[in-house]
């Protein structure tokens, strides 16, 4: 994972594979949220990030903990009309792809620099313009 890629301040946000690695307490994310947090960085998601990475599986307790360290991101009509308007510049719809343009949107409106933890790097891509630095998981 690109560790080079994080700066002093700024955020670091996490898709819901983020996350779910995270949980799951897979050395390269737990190591790179832990180098964001020692550079100021501050760590965010999105609400419906947490709906796409949970299931049935997913350890309660440790998912707690670590939401108790991660601001969560709310979305309320402003940001869903934003992250709908998002879709139709990036030409998707919002059946396959409205979690990730909330997601988007949400990055988009954190302090800057941005770096969002995905593994749907093309499809962020097209939906953040280039706003935000792109790190594949």
């Amino acid at each position: 994972m690109a560790r080079r890629k994080l700066t002093r301040e700024g955020t670091l946000l996490l898709d819901s594979e983020g996350l779910s690695k995270l949980l799951n307490d897979e050395e390269p994310v737990v190591a790179l949220v832990a180098e964001a947090r020692s550079r100021g960085m501050e760590v965010v998601m999105c609400a419906l990030t947490i709906i796409e990475a949970v299931h049935a599986r997913t350890d309660k307790a440790r998912l707690n903990w670590v939401l108790s360290g991660v601001r969560v991101i709310s979305v309320g009509d402003e940001e869903a009309r934003a992250a709908s308007a998002l879709l139709m510049a990036a030409g998707l719809h919002g059946h396959k792809f409205a979690i990730d343009a909330a997601v988007a949107e949400a990055a988009l409106r954190q302090r800057r620099p941005v770096v969002l933890l995905t593994s749907d790097v093309d499809d962020m891509a097209k939906l953040c313009g280039g706003h935000v630095h792109i790190v594949g998981v």
